[in-house]
This record gives structure tokens, C-alpha cells and sequence, in this order.
């Protein structure tokens, strides 16, 4: 369950105030709480100087960019839509921790000359005061770049983001986090469109039948459920049908992760090569 903070104000107003000084900028969207508030406020401080942009790539669900685009056009934002090709860089394929930035640079590579083309002065995204303590090799990409992130700059951590969001009046304050597709695999092993695909049917599946926060481990032929910690007792009564629903996606074996979803759970998995002695 989502545990929901008051927002300190002047936080907020800072972050206000950072997206004013801009003078114009291209939102990386995603349909996220997150990007949501940042395109809010940059609507609302800059106008016609605010447009959101959505890229598309295999690690992304078609009905999450679905939800994207119309949340955007409910709040009247220009959207620009673009197409990323990440999953064919063998850097990203073969998975290693630094993944998430060559997402990054190859996201930046494909915004960098849609925000010239409409004459923006920068680039945005939506990493959070939380996002400055965890393992985020993509921010790396975003700072060498001059990418801004004025959540992060005005000190906002998530809880105090659904909190604005709720405020203001956004109707995905309470959307549970999601990350790309690609998370669900393990470091080390390769990235692939069908693994994806199958990711997304059970995750897809699983939803269907009214989990909300679900994230599907890919372990081969193992698909490993990790949902809220209080949905377990539900996801075990319910195991018959869980276990037909995933198995329907094409995985041999189902299991339950009885820790629950814990965010970058998959980082314990890599065991990096030792360098060999000379």
C-alpha cells in the first residue's frame, strides 16, 4: 500500500522555480507520477515553452504508453512521441549494472535533436531526491549531459511527490512505480525482445487479475511473482489461478517471492568477473 506524506511547500516552490529559470524545456515523459508532476509544473510556470515527449522501445508495455498518452492529452500537454532503440545496443543487451545507462545515453541521443527541432533550451527528466542515494548508473548520463532533473535539485523525495500530485490534482499520484521491462532480468544474462514480450504477458496476466504492484522476475523457464507484501496471502490462496495465468505466457515453472516487490532486487544477482592475477 501506498503510504502517502504531506509535501513540504517550499520544496515544491523551489522546484517551481527552478522549472521557471529554464525558460523552456522538452519533458522526458513517461506517464510515471514522477515525469507527471515535472510536466505540471512546467506547464504550468512555462506555457507553450513546456512540451512532453514519450519515447517507445520493446522494454516498454504498449498499454503503459497507452495510459501515457492519455493522461497527457486530460491535461492538454503537447506530446511528441519518438522511438528508442536501446535493446539493440549489445551494451544494453548483455545486461551488465551499467544498463541503465546506455538506456540513458541512447534516450538522450534520440531527445538531444527533438528539443533543438522545437527550439527548447533544455532537456528534463524526472529523477527524485530518492533516485541521489540508490544505484542510478543512468543519472550518470543525464549529469555528463547537462540534462536537469528539478525534483531532484529542489531536495523532493517520492512520498512528497504523490503528495503534490494529489494536490495539484494529477490522477496518477498513487500509480505504482514501474521501471522498464529489462529490470525483470537478471545482470548477466542477455536482453531480448521475446524475453520481454513474455515479461510483459505475465505481468499483463497478473494485473488482470487485480494485483496492482507486480513485478515478474525472468529466470529462464522460472518466473519469479514479487508482489506487495500484502497481497501475498492472496497471490498463495489464489495460486492455481496465478500459476495457469504466467504459465500461459510461456514460463514452465512459477514461483512466489515471499519477501515481496522490492525495488532492484535483481542487483544481488551479480557477481562480477574477478580480474585475473598477472
Amino acid at each position: 500500500m501506498i503510504q502517502l506524506d504531506s509535501f513540504d511547500a517550499n520544496r515544491l516552490n523551489a522546484a517551481r522555480e527552478i522549472v521557471r529559470d529554464l525558460g523552456s524545456v522538452l519533458v522526458a515523459y513517461s506517464g510515471g507520477v514522477d515525469s507527471t508532476l515535472l510536466l505540471k509544473l512546467a506547464m504550468d510556470e512555462l506555457g507553450d515553452g513546456a512540451v512532453a515527449v514519450l519515447a517507445s522501445s520493446p522494454a516498454y508495455p504498449e498499454s503503459e504508453q497507452e495510459e501515457a498518452r492519455t493522461l497527457a492529452r486530460s491535461m492538454g500537454a503537447r506530446l511528441v512521441e519518438v522511438n528508442t532503440s536501446e535493446v539493440e545496443l549489445e551494451a544494453y543487451a548483455r545486461n551488465n549494472p551499467d544498463r541503465c545507462f546506455h538506456c540513458k545515453e541512447e534516450l538522450f541521443d534520440s531527445l538531444g535533436p527533438v528539443q533543438h527541432e522545437l527550439g527548447l533550451a533544455h532537456l528534463a527528466y524526472g529523477a527524485t531526491a530518492d533516485d541521489a542515494g540508490d544505484h542510478r548508473p543512468g543519472h550518470a548520463s543525464a549529469v555528463r549531459r547537462g540534462v536537469r532533473f528539478p525534483l531532484l535539485e529542489a531536495g523532493m523525495p517520492k512520498p512528497e511527490i504523490r503528495a503534490a500530485a494529489r494536490t495539484l490534482g494529477l490522477s496518477n499520484w498513487n500509480k505504482p512505480s514501474f521501471a522498464c521491462l529489462s529490470s525483470r532480468i537478471p545482470h548477466g544474462t542477455q536482453v531480448t525482445v521475446a524475453a520481454l514480450r513474455q515479461i510483459e504477458a505475465a505481468e499483463a496476466a497478473l494485473r488482470a487479475l487485480g494485483f496492482r504492484q507486480v513485478r515478474v522476475r525472468h529466470h529462464g523457464d522460472v518466473a519469479r511473482i514479487e508482489v506487495d507484501g500484502a497481497e501475498i496471502p492472496r497471490l498463495i490462496t489464489e495460486r492455481e489461478r496465478v500459476t495457469a495465468a504466467v504459465r500461459e505466457a510461456g514460463y514452465k515453472f512459477v514461483s512466489a517471492d515471499l519477501e515481496g516487490y522490492s525495488t532492484g532486487s535483481l542487483n544481488r544477482t551479480w557477481k562480477p568477473t574477478s580480474a585475473k592475477s598477472s
